[in-house]
């Protein structure tokens, strides 16, 4: 993927008299930026982030690039400030992705859970309360992957209104994004890692061990289901959410091999905590 930054350009967009200076990208886009909300630049409705498959639930089931994007300076939950797009919905960046170069290192199941927030070639991008010099791009799926901070910014799936942080903390990998590239909220999780949600590190010494489990084929807890008690390891044949009374490990792979997580009580969703496919886990009592 080709990246780049901003490069100042003469000449102003005439969508709006008002709407301030615009600066195109270099490497011959054509993207035009705007100071202000699209709003007040009088941007379409139902086009760019007001688009109803822009939405991130939506745009998890392809990639969609939007006409225009907006990146506001704003607070969601706890976090501020954080980066939020036209339609309110928190911008997350992945400690997995590289910032200089600018990369994205989330493809396949991973970038439907997280839709790149991407805009089309020719499109606009609104800056409310951002510092231009902070925006970048990374080519992607025909269109722009935006960055801040060098950072490839994502949408989450299981955000579901204007607001909502279900994003951060998850897998102890993503975080909402502030205004200059950083980890919003101190890099700390939030309520959205979910229960269960750990780096992989030894589990909190106060935590009770789980002996036994039940994993589920769908989020939820959703039928069927299947239970698996210790010791030691088990494979299991349902990955959508699981049941515990304690802390355990999961794995991605058969027989305990492959990437590993502990988690702790119950996970409602296996794939809102990055962890998507569990083959194994292991009791830690």
């Amino acid at each position: 993927m080709g990246s780049f930054l901003l490069s100042a350009c003469g000449g102003n967009d005439t969508t709006d008299a008002g709407a301030g200076a615009s600066s195109s990208v270099s490497g011959g886009s054509e993207l035009s930026f705007q100071n202000g909300t699209a709003k007040q630049n009088n941007a379409p409705a139902k086009t760019g982030d007001f688009a109803p498959d822009a939405a991130p639930a939506v745009a998890a089931k392809k990639p969609v690039a939007r006409k225009w994007v907006q990146l506001s300076a704003g607070r969601a939950g706890q976090l501020d400030p954080v980066v939020v797009n036209g339609a309110g919905f928190t911008l997350y960046r992945f400690d997995k992705d590289t910032a200089d170069p600018s990369k994205s290192n989330c493809s396949g199941e991973c970038a439907t859970t997280w839709p790149p927030y991407l805009v089309a070639r020719g499109g606009k991008v609104f800056l409310d309360g951002i510092d231009k010099s902070a925006i970048g791009f990374i080519e992607r799926d025909g269109a722009f992957q935006v960055t801040i901070g060098g950072w490839p910014v994502y949408l989450f799936n299981k955000d579901t209104k204007a607001g909502d942080t279900n994003g951060q903390g998850v897998g102890g990998t993503w975080f909402g994004v502030t205004p200059d590239g950083e980890k919003a909220g101190d890099g700390q999780a939030g309520a959205g890692a979910g229960a269960g949600a750990d780096s992989g590190a030894d589990p909190d010494p106060k935590a009770s061990p789980a002996s036994s489990a039940t994993f589920f084929q769908g989020p939820n807890f959703a039928d069927p289901s299947q239970g698996v008690a210790g010791p030691g390891c088990r494979n299991v044949r349902f990955s959508g959410s699981l049941q515990a009374g304690g802390a355990l490990k999961i794995w991605d792979g058969p027989d305990c091999t492959g990437n590993v997580r502990i988690v702790n009580g119950n996970v409602q969703d296996l794939s809102g905590i990055g962890f998507g496919t569990v083959k194994s886990v292991r009791f830690l009592g």
